[in-house]
């Protein structure tokens, strides 16, 4: 009698396993969709500070400070009033405040950014508006 019950009970959890197993890659696939970058879209206001780590798409507002060792990218649509300190920048909207990126920084076409620049690298595309000064030097060991 205990041997019956025993072989069944191995067999409903492999079913539950299976139906587990199943259900898993959904949950990973989404959790490493979110670690890919998060987004705070068009219409999102935000004042304060702002930290993230590895991506993060900025096409609303933000007041306040940008603290990341992580790539930032600036949408079409964001405005931006404050500072912004992270490891690369990719600036599309505009931004009102200094700007220091440990690697790159990179202005496009029809970006705005009235601030001064610290980077090792800067792009700065011809249709591009910057009202600042630029310091392009790399960090010494």
């Amino acid at each position: 009698m205990f041997s019956s019950s025993r072989k069944i009970e191995p067999a409903m959890p492999m079913a539950t396993a299976d139906v587990t197993t199943t259900k898993s890659p959904a949950p990973n696939g989404a959790a490493e969709v979110s670690r890919a970058g998060g987004v705070l879209s068009s219409g999102v206001s935000i004042k304060g500070s702002v930290k993230f780590q590895k991506e993060l798409l900025i096409d609303g507002e933000v007041e306040g400070k940008i603290d990341s060792s992580g790539r930032l990218t600036i949408g079409v649509n964001a405005k931006i009033r404050g500072e912004i300190r992270t490891k690369s920048v990719i600036v599309n909207g505009t931004v009102e405040g200094n700007i220091t990126a440990e690697e790159r920084c990179e202005l496009r076409a029809g970006c705005t950014v009235r601030g001064d620049i610290e980077s090792p690298r800067l792009v700065v595309d011809e249709a591009a508006t910057f009202i600042g000064s630029a310091k392009i030097a790399t960090k010494k060991a």
